[in-house]
Formats: structure tokens, sequence, C-alpha cells
């Protein structure tokens, strides 16, 4: 997966830099597509004639107020799907504007944020639904997927998204494109949430306002505190914005050791372990001492 824009040239990879599968999008990917085998092997069982996968999604598809809703379905519903484009055009979604936006927000934060998508979408469904569709179960984890591409969108406007893997456009008229659709299609009789589709995506900008603190209380309330920005090392505040920190891969290598000004032995081990933090737990997880560390190491590049 690569991403391009005028500023940067960034490709994700493994051993020791940003990972392709970070923890939270590897643990949602693996989730979803096994419990999607395990609806295909219910739905060759019954119980007094009735399949197996119809319990499922009694119980945790996400019912509608008044036939059946449990507070536990507005999580549940996330992990069925109803078919195997469904669950691999969702999964490939996720893998796509995840990816990156785990290694940003770091793995704790996109794992709060994939959820209260999830939830959000579900509440718009439940709430606004039956005023355009008929009361229906609804699976799938769509509401969450456009949570992350909003933000995907919002982060990164300029990067260029292959449409058809041939139609270059930045993300920012991608997401446009997509949300817009998702308007004209509430009420439509085509059997998707897209309620719940636009109701992740507002959660997600919610979300994004919040962490860029530019609600308009935080700047009353909080005035104190600085706008929260982002990178692609995860999101930083202005004290540090001086530090420019770079990627170390094969092309830009350090010595093993290298002695700083303050006469400290800086080790190539000492280096890998930041990038592995950074990789886990985005940028902000670091501490000054590594932040440090990891802006004197870039001095050092050959």
């Amino acid at each position: 997966m690569r991403y391009y824009n005028s500023n940067e040239y960034y490709s994700p990879r493994g051993f020791g830099g940003f990972s392709l599968f970070p923890p939270v999008i590897k643990m949602l990917l693996i989730t979803n597509i096994g419990l999607y085998i395990l609806q295909i092997f219910l739905s060759s069982y019954t119980i007094d004639d009735i399949p197996l996968e119809h319990y499922v999604i009694k119980y945790f598809a996400l019912i509608p107020l008044g036939y059946g809703f449990k507070i536990w379905q507005l999580v549940t519903y996330m992990f069925l799907h109803a078919d195997f484009t469904h669950v691999f055009f969702n999964m490939f979604a996720l893998w796509m504007f995840g990816v990156e936006l785990e290694q940003v927000l770091g793995s704790r934060k996109f794992t709060f944020f994939y959820f209260a998508c999830g939830i959000g979408g579900g509440l718009a469904h439940l709430l606004l639904g039956p005023s355009f569709t008929h009361p229906a179960p609804t699976i799938g984890a769509s509401g969450a997927v456009y949570g992350v591409l909003l933000a995907f969108g919002v982060l990164f406007p300029d990067r260029l998204i292959f449409l058809y893997f041939l139609i270059p456009i930045k993300a920012k008229y991608f997401v446009a494109m997509y949300i817009l659709l998702e308007i004209f299609a509430v009420g439509s009789n085509d059997l998707v949430a897209h309620l719940a589709h636009l109701g992740g995506a507002f959660t997600g900008y919610i979300f994004l306002l919040y962490e860029t603190r530019r609600f308009p209380f935080q700047r009353r309330f909080g005035h104190h505190r600085k706008p929260r920005r982002f990178s692609r090392y995860g999101d930083y505040d202005d004290e540090i914005e001086e530090a420019n920190v770079y990627e170390i891969n094969s092309h830009n290598t350090i010595d093993d050791r290298f002695v700083n000004d303050r006469g400290e032995v800086i080790t190539q081990e000492m280096i890998d372990a930041i990038l592995d933090k950074i990789s886990k737990g985005g940028y902000q997880s670091l501490t000054p001492e590594e932040k440090r560390i990891l802006f004197e190491a870039s001095k050092h590049l050959d």
C-alpha cells in the first residue's frame, strides 16, 4: 500500500518500521473473518428446523427498538456480515485506510475511535432509521469503517487514491463523494443501512474535532491548551514541533552506536526499540527522553 502527495511519499513496512498489519487492525480482520466463517458453519445446523444462524442474528445483530433490541447489539452487530462480498469490502477498506490511522492515533486511541464510530452509526440507524426504512436487523462493520474513511480524508486530504486501481483522486474528494452518495441514498430500498454509514462518519468527525481541540467550548474553557496536530508519527503538540523525525530504514542508517553532545552512547538497539514503540503506540507514546534520542539519531543519518 502506497500513498503519495506533493510533500511526502510513504510506504508502511515491517521489521522495525511501520507494520502493514498493526495490532488492532490485525485483531479486527481476524475476528471479523473468523466470525463470518463461523456464521457459515452455523447455517448448516438447525434446532427444531431453525438454522442456528437465525439465533445469531436474533441476539447479536442490531435489532430495531421495540423488536427485541439489546444494548450489547450496538457492538456485536459490527462483527456480523451478510455474505463474502460484504465482509471482504469492509475489511479491505478497514485495512486500506485504517493501517496508517492506527499508527497516527496509536492502538489504544484507534480502538476507542473504531468502536465509537460503530456505536455512533448503530445509534443513528436505531433512532433515525424508522423514519426512512422498514424495521429490519442490521449487521456489518460499515458504520465503523466509514468513520475510519472520514478520518483518513480529514487527516490526509491530498493523498492520492486510485479508484478502481486506475483513476487517481485525492482522498478529500474520494471521501466527499462517498458521503454524498450515502446522503442521497437515505430512504432507498436497497437493504443498505445508509444512516449507519453516515452516523459512523459523523462520529468520526466529532472525534477529530475533539482531538484537534476545535470545539468552541474547548477554546473558551481550555484556552491554555494548544490545538493538537497529527503527523504520520502520531499526534503531537507545538512544544515538540521543531523535532524533525526520520524513518530509519535500509537506505537511511546510523552507525551501530554514536556519542551525542552530552557524552551519552546511543546504540542501534535503542533506536530499534523506540521505532517498535512508535509502531505499536504512535509517536505520542514516546517519553520526552525517547523523543530526544530519536531526534539526535536523525542527525547522524548517513
